[in-house]
């Protein structure tokens, strides 16, 4: 077989396996890791910090609009802002002294 027939049937073979991965069934050799991070409860961490609904949508990126359907149960956080949302609950000091520092540096920027 030419290398270039090997590597067009070494295509498609993976190819094949990937569809076949993401149909979920079964593929040899291929092994699945997940991670179960659970629900976070923005409402309470928002109450630990003592912020708005506004001030934590700001936080965390994220529209008000979007925050609050966080906290209706509407819909979850996820990437990104599920992981500071678990940052903001487990290390709430470290989360308010990092939030005041950016406001002192801003507020220093702008009397200049």
């Amino acid at each position: 077989m030419s290398e270039m027939t090997k590597f067009g049937a070494d295509l498609i073979q993976a190819m094949s396996e990937a569809l076949a991965h993401a149909q979920g069934k079964d593929v040899p050799g291929i092994k699945m890791h997940t991670v179960d991070v659970g629900a976070v409860d923005a409402k309470a961490i928002r109450k630990k910090l003592d912020l708005t609904q506004d001030e934590m949508a700001t936080v965390l990126g994220t529209s008000p609009s979007g925050y609050k359907k966080w906290e209706q149960g509407v819909r979850q956080p996820s990437g990104a802002a599920r992981t500071l949302l678990r940052v903001m609950d487990r290390e709430p000091e470290a989360v308010l002294r990092a939030l005041s520092s950016n406001e002192d540096a801003a507020a220093k920027e702008a009397a200049h």
